[in-house]
Formats: structure tokens, C-alpha cells, sequence
């Protein structure tokens, strides 16, 4: 079983994507064998209001059975418009979502500003993770219109020690994995899972040394991303590396476990 922890629909105004509706990425999960996605939708992102985007993907979600058991929606929240108490009551009670996805670098608010630990606790209390994508796209060729500041891992050491109970997904990790002993004692005590879609996640087998088996699943990032690096950081791994036990926590094991299947 595969389980992309890492997916989205909507549009990135700085660039053109594919298969960026339902429809279109389950053709792609088909033709690659992936039995689930985890979904956002990107608007989200640039609207001042996140939450049309929600409604956006649960009414696409629901314009089609096909969707029903083979994504998991996430809510985009920005926890500096006012309302976002709102949002996430709706996203979580009537459109059923499992999680929450936070771009602080474009909302433009701190992890430690009290509304965001407010928000944290509250996704944890409902029994939600919560998500950290840590770039977008490479800012070397970003628009001009773009944010600038990429973040490392150690970037997301604030929420988790204000929180350090919530479960998180931290996505698309491509600068900084290298960590102090300090710094990581936050991750290797939490409950976190790393998708394989960053940049940094080409060492997987050294990572997976360092961090333990527990804490890498399969992600993509489509459709800012191609869609097979990801697993091919996977399936890539040597027998010595990953057995078939590991093999199954990558592929699905570890998502299933955190998001409670």
C-alpha cells in the first residue's frame, strides 16, 4: 500500500501545474499504484481568507464517489485572520477533514505568536496533525513576486517546543536536516513524520539511521514537484538499508499509524 502524505490541487500563480484537480491527480495515483493522497488546496494560500479554498476542496471531494475513500483533506488555516477559530471548528466537524496545513512564511505571522499555539493546540485537542511545508518551490528561480525566506528544520523548533504533543508532518524539507544534539531531541521525542519529496531527504538511508524508521513516509509534493522522486528515495533503499518491514513503515505503515487508520 502507498500513502502520499503530501499532495495538493489549486493553482500556484507563479507557475503553470498539472494535475491539479481530484480528478486529474487520482489518474495519476492510479497509474503509479498510490492508494491514498493527503490533500490541500493551494489557493489557500494567496487567498486573504483561506477558507473559500476549503470549500473549494470539499465540494470537489464530493462532486465524485471515486474520491471518497482515496483522499485525505487537510484545511489550510491562517491563524492571524480573524475568523480562523471558525474555519477550523467547520473544517473539522462538517467537512471532515484530518488535519491542518499552516504556511506562516506567507500568512506572514511567527510560530511563537499566540494565535498560532492557540491553533496548534486546538488541531491537537481534535485529534488533527498538523502540517509545515518548508518550501513551496526553489526560491533560486521564484517569481519576483514570491516569498524569499526558505526555512530548515530547526526553523520549526518553536511550535514543537511550545507543543511538542501534536502531531506533525514536516513536508518538503529541503535545506538543513543537520541538526545539534539540542535541536534534536525535539524531533526524535515528538510525533513526526518527514515526507521524502525535499531535496535533503536524498540520504534517506543515513537520515533513517539518524532519526529512526518511525519517521519517514512517502510524499511527493505534486504538482509542484514530479511525482516519483519521492518514492524512488524509497525504493531505491538496499535490503541492508530498509527490510521489507521498514519498507512497509515508508510506504504507508508510518501515515496510517499517525493519522490513526
Amino acid at each position: 500500500m502507498l500513502i502520499d502524505i503530501n499532495a495538493n490541487i489549486g493553482h500556484w500563480p507563479f507557475m503553470q501545474t498539472n494535475c491539479n484537480t481530484c480528478a486529474l491527480l487520482l489518474e495519476r495515483m492510479n497509474k503509479y499504484g498510490v492508494d491514498m493522497s493527503v490533500v490541500s488546496n493551494m489557493n489557500g494560500i494567496f487567498y486573504k481568507n483561506t477558507q473559500p479554498a476549503n470549500e473549494e476542496l470539499y465540494k470537489e471531494l464530493n462532486s465524485d464517489r471515486l474520491f471518497r475513500n482515496r483522499f485525505i483533506p487537510f484545511a489550510v488555516i491562517n491563524p492571524s485572520y480573524a475568523g480562523w477559530k471558525d474555519d477550523l471548528r467547520i473544517c473539522r466537524s462538517e467537512f471532515g477533514m484530518k488535519g491542518i496545513r499552516l504556511y506562516p512564511l506567507y500568512h506572514d505571522y511567527e510560530l511563537t505568536d499566540p494565535s498560532c499555539i492557540e491553533l496548534v493546540k486546538m488541531a491537537r485537542d481534535s485529534g488533527l496533525i498538523v502540517a509545515f511545508t518548508l518550501r513551496m518551490v526553489d526560491s533560486r528561480c521564484r517569481s519576483w513576486m514570491d516569498v524569499t525566506k526558505e526555512w530548515s528544520l530547526k526553523d520549526v523548533i518553536p511550535i514543537i517546543n511550545e507543543v511538542p504533543d501534536a502531531k506533525y508532518f514536516i513536508l518538503n524539507i529541503a535545506n538543513g536536516m543537520q541538526l545539534k544534539d539540542e535541536e534534536a531531541k525535539y524531533f526524535s521525542g515528538s510525533d513526526i513524520l518527514f515526507d521524502t519529496s525535499g531535496r535533503n531527504i536524498s540520504n534517506l538511508a543515513d537520515l533513517i539511521s539518524k532519526f529512526g524508521n518511525d519517521k519517514f513516509a512517502f510524499g511527493t509534493h505534486s504538482p509542484i514537484l514530479d511525482y516519483l522522486t519521492g518514492l524512488l528515495r524509497i525504493e531505491s533503499l538496499r535490503p541492508y538499508e530498509a527490510d521489507s518491514a521498514v519498507m512497509g513503515l515508508l510506504r504507508s505503515g508510518n501515515a496510517k499509524r499517525v493519522m490513526g487508520f
